[in-house]
């Protein structure tokens, strides 16, 4: 008997598995798919492949600002594919290996719950029983779709077909606002795609509005058409092909027309087959109940990542799932799960930690807001990217949010993320020396402002 049982491969369970198995548990994972799950396979890692391809593309694009003549130059699809997978394949590869290292059994099949001790794995083979004391369950989530007649026309893709493009379109419509949506969008319109963004609300809601608002404008001027606080209608298919999509807005109805369609309305958690209902396991609206130790309410059997719907994000199904090991094998949890960095590769890039103003404003609390432009710092202007902002909140002087637009804020944002985790205020950020001339300059600027003592920065006037 194993002392864990994790199902499923992606980075809440690899992780999870190699953590086990540095703190002694004998553990197995059993994986249907590819080991990596959507994130390495068809989610992060291959968007970001592709974000790669869509900067640079942006850079040849005012090749001339920097000096360099170019005439013309040409996408070629198969090449980006052969790199992009060239990158998953290296990764894949390189956690099998960490997983061998770590001498974890892995089992290719499909696991089923069949007690709180067993799981019936259905493999090429057959069906083999394996059992546990404890079960993880980390499956993940899948693309979900909206409710409007014609939303399962033959040739919608979600992100996962969209991936492996073999051409690029001339027009593409994506519905939905989040970060697939919002990722997909930028990439095909840097490669030359016309493309229409249809929203039911607002893109990215999670994110500071100061950021969203000037998010939208950047790509609008870059020539995407984003169309925000719609009612969808209906999809069809017209004569010659392409997608028509039926919209309701404040100024009536609307139609738009496209080769492509992209269905990036949000993902849903994945518990298809898993078997809940063999032990009763209880599941809400947006996945699997859990603690906050991660436990389902059969105590041996935890949920972590997307299926527990908590945060759609790869880094935090990877912490649950530590959080959940450590908790297993009798240690006590060192992650702070409150403090999530989020991030949209998009171009500019908007990444955000903590509290919006929005947040801040309606708990009643007195806060003090302060931006910062990278229009104002020198290696953003170096790097042709001086578009964007850092925004820093505080309250009674501790940062508790730190929202920014611009280069490399995937990057810039875990500095802000410490500062939130370890409570710090104006003066920890301040009496720390900052290398020059670097991005990282701008946060410390955008905090230093909080007190009306940014150096490079116009003074506030006095309320």
């Amino acid at each position: 008997m194993k002392d864990i049982i994790i199902i499923g491969g992606g980075p809440g369970g690899y992780e999870s598995a190699i953590r086990g198995a540095q703190l002694g548990a004998s553990v197995c994972l059993i994986e249907n798919d590819e080991i990596g799950g959507t994130c390495l396979n068809r989610g992060c890692i291959p968007t970001k492949a592709l974000c790669r391809n869509a900067e640079i593309v942006e850079i040849l694009k005012q090749a001339d600002a920097f000096g360099i003549e170019l005439e013309t130059f040409s996408l070629n699809v198969a090449k980006i594919q052969s790199r992009k997978q060239g990158i998953v394949k290296s990764l894949v590869e390189g956690i099998y290996q960490l997983l061998e290292a770590n001498k974890i059994e892995i089992i290719k099949g499909f696991g089923t719950l069949k007690d709180a001790n067993t799981v019936l794995v259905k493999t090429i083979d057959g069906v083999m029983e394996v059992k546990g004391k404890n079960i993880i369950l980390a499956t993940g989530s899948v693309p979900s779709s909206i409710s409007v007649p014609g939303a399962d026309l033959p040739g919608i893709v979600t992100s996962n077909e969209l991936l492996e493009f073999d051409h690029i379109p001339k027009s593409m419509i994506v519905i939905g606002g989040g970060v697939v949506a919002i990722e997909f969008a930028g990439i095909f319109s840097s490669f030359g795609t016309a493309v229409t963004l249809l929203v039911r609300s607002e893109i990215i809601k999670f994110v500071d509005s100061d950021i969203t608002k000037r998010l939208v404008t950047t790509l609008k001027r870059k020539g995407m058409d984003i169309q925000t606080k719609l009612s969808f209608k209906k999809i069809e298919k017209t004569e010659s092909g392409q997608f028509r999509v039926t919209v309701d807005s404040k100024k009536g109805e609307a139609v738009y027309e496209a080769d492509m369609l992209l269905m990036a309305s949000g993902r849903e958690s994945y518990t298809q087959g898993l078997g809940l209902e063999n032990l009763g396991i209880v599941k809400g609206k947006k996945g699997i109940d859990v603690n906050e130790n991660y436990q389902t309410n059969v105590p041996n059997i935890y949920a972590i990542g997307d299926v527990n719907g908590l945060w759609m994000l790869a880094h935090v199904a990877s912490h649950h799932g530590i959080h959940a090991v450590e908790h297993i094998m009798g240690h006590k949890a060192h992650i702070n799960h409150v403090v999530v960095p989020s991030c949209v590769f998009v171009m500019p890039e908007v990444a955000t930690v903590g509290l919006t103003e929005e947040q801040v404003l309606a708990s009643g609390k007195p806060y003090e807001t302060n931006k910062f432009m990278f229009a104002a710092n020198g290696k953003a202007l170096a790097l042709g990217e001086g578009e964007g902002l850092v925004k820093v909140i505080a309250c009674e002087d501790k940062i508790v949010g730190v929202h920014i637009m611009g280069p490399h804020a995937s990057d810039l944002i875990h500095e802000a993320a410490l500062a939130i985790n370890k409570g710090m205020g104006v003066a920890d950020i301040a009496n720390a020396i900052h290398a020059h001339p670097t991005l990282s300059e701008a946060f410390v600027e955008a905090v230093l402002g909080l007190r009306n003592e940014a150096i490079h920065q116009m003074p506030k006037k006095k309320r």
